[in-house]
């Protein structure tokens, strides 16, 4: 594989493209906003940056790898590409329709897959022609920092397009984790219900927000607590994930806390809208 198309110029779509241009590969972002890809691009450059300024890449290295990356608010893209990672919002219908163009326009050995956290694969694949070519490979944030990639098989991916997407994520200076295709997969499926825990926590009145995260930072060695934490996933992506859970196992174990419905009703999403768990400035 050495064409990524990557869909969405988002924190994720644009961590994705970086890291495969730093990687030597080709990358292609596509969002519908060109606003968007030029602030992507920014980011990207910034990012790079630190690795010149921390020795890590030379300037040159630098524009090699911005120059691998290409941005484009059209499909023709698609055409050409070995691998299309889509990296946009959260919900399965949009994920649906988005899969079911990509079907169309991308080549027969083209291998689809999406950075969901938590949305069925197998799903996801069903509304393809391609479902053997479907797969998940779900980066964490920050993408070019985080060497985890979990590599989710649908019921009908091929032995052939998992190894495909593992060598790729090796190839990207990542470590690819094997999982099959359960609501949240492994890392949201325990991740979700301690963060969710946290907010009863404090919907309860059991102990601050600073407080929550201080004994998890400092007992349970965690680099953040579970409430920064959520603030900078964001609390929208959090209450989603909670529902594919609560609605993919059946099991109240997984209810959202009212708390973080309240909030997310409110425009209050964390780190992006600068207000969540905590305050955060523009």
């Amino acid at each position: 594989m050495k064409n990524i198309v990557v869909i969405g110029a988002g924190t994720m779509g644009n961590g994705i493209a970086h890291t495969a241009a730093a990687s030597g590969l080709s990358a292609t972002l596509i969002d519908v906003d060109r606003s968007i890809l030029d602030r992507a691009l920014n980011t990207i450059s910034s990012n790079l940056q630190r690795g010149v300024d921390k020795g890590k890449m030379s300037a040159d290295e630098k524009q090699a790898a911005l120059g691998r990356i290409r941005t484009a608010t059209d499909d023709q893209a698609i055409a050409n590409a070995d691998i299309v990672v889509e990296a946009i919002i959260e919900k399965f219908e949009v994920k649906q329709a988005l899969f079911q163009k990509l079907d169309s326009l991308a080549p027969k050995e083209c291998v689809l897959a999406s950075n969901t956290s938590s949305i069925s694969i197998t799903r996801i694949a069903a509304s393809t022609k391609r479902p053997d070519k479907v797969i998940g490979m779900h980066f964490f944030n920050p993408v070019p920092v985080m060497t985890l990639v979990e590599v989710i098989r649908g019921i009908a991916t091929s032995d052939d397009t998992y190894q495909r997407v593992e060598d790729l994520a090796k190839r990207m200076g990542k470590t690819p984790i094997e999982v099959n295709d359960y609501p949240g997969f492994v890392s949201n499926r325990v991740l979700m219900p301690m963060i969710n825990e946290a907010i009863f926590a404090l919907y309860e009145g059991v102990a601050t927000a600073e407080a929550i995260d201080g004994v998890m930072k400092l007992g349970m060695n965690h680099p953040m607590g579970p409430l920064q934490l959520a603030d900078f996933i964001g609390l929208d992506v959090c209450l989603a994930i909670l529902r594919v859970l609560e609605e993919g196992f059946g099991d109240p174990k997984y209810r959202p806390c009212p708390l973080l419905v309240k909030m997310v009703d409110a425009g209050w999403l964390g780190k992006k809208s600068a207000r969540g768990f905590y305050t955060y400035g523009k």
